[in-house]
């Protein structure tokens, strides 16, 4: 009894995917080379795996790259990889041209180059020279503006800042003079007492202090008979 026909469709299972990959791949490679072997002929197998993994087999003694000019010459076809390159060249091309046309240009805006310049671009040169000074004026003003709004600003508010201290210190010094003041209507000038100020009389006075208790220690009568004495030791007392 024969085996079933086998379903050829995609293997959901990746552990058994790989493994029928692995198994199916040795094969063809085997394959190709006993093709190769026993026919005498040119083979190239070129696998990529699905996680993009490259297996190649070529038959002796060619190797993969000289198969594929051979195919090429055949067929008469170019890879992507050739005409990338050759894009990549055009395109440096058109960048040299574009570039070389920036540099004249630039010569031309700065006067060093206006031999090959006609009548015509030299109009155009000198008006498209006056717009581009007429924009940088235009920017410039604007930047002048702005500079001076932003000096405006500053100040205001340094003089916002000045009229708040001013007030501050005005303020101050009114609560000063009017608590100075207060405090001289409270205390009235008093005298000062020089030192010992007690203790000191003018002369007059102190010698009349002196001499008054005398007075009243020795007062005499007229009728006493010691008045009648022409001369007392000491001083002479005069009614």
């Amino acid at each position: 009894m024969g085996r079933g026909k086998i379903e050829i469709k995609r293997i959901e299972n990746p552990t058994n995917r790989q493994v029928t990959f692995s198994k199916r791949r040795g094969g063809l490679l085997k394959k190709a080379n006993e093709l190769a072997i026993l026919c005498d002929v040119q083979v190239g197998v070129v696998i990529f795996s699905s996680s993009g993994k490259m297996f190649e087999y070529s038959s002796p003694p060619l190797s993969m790259h000289q198969i594929i000019d051979r195919y090429q010459r055949v067929t008469n076809t170019r890879f992507e990889e050739i005409d990338n390159q050759q894009q990549i060249f055009c395109e440096i091309s058109r960048m040299r041209n574009e570039n070389d046309m920036l540099q004249a240009s630039m010569r031309q805006y700065t006067g060093e180059d206006l031999s090959s310049m006609t009548m015509n671009d030299l109009n155009q040169l000198e008006q498209q020279l006056e717009y581009s000074v007429n924009k940088v004026r235009t920017r410039k003003h604007q930047l002048l503006n702005q500079q001076l709004d932003n000096l405006r600003r500053k100040e205001h508010i340094l003089e916002d800042q000045n009229s708040h201290l001013y007030r501050i210190l005005s303020e101050h010094q009114a609560a000063m003079e009017h608590q100075q003041a207060a405090m001289e209507h409270k205390v009235p000038d008093v005298p000062m007492l020089e030192p010992f100020g007690l203790f000191y009389q003018d002369e007059p006075s102190r010698n009349l202090l002196q001499l008054s208790p005398q007075l009243h220690a020795f007062r005499l009568q007229p009728a006493q008979p010691n008045l009648q004495e022409a001369s007392l030791p000491g001083h002479s007392l005069q009614l």
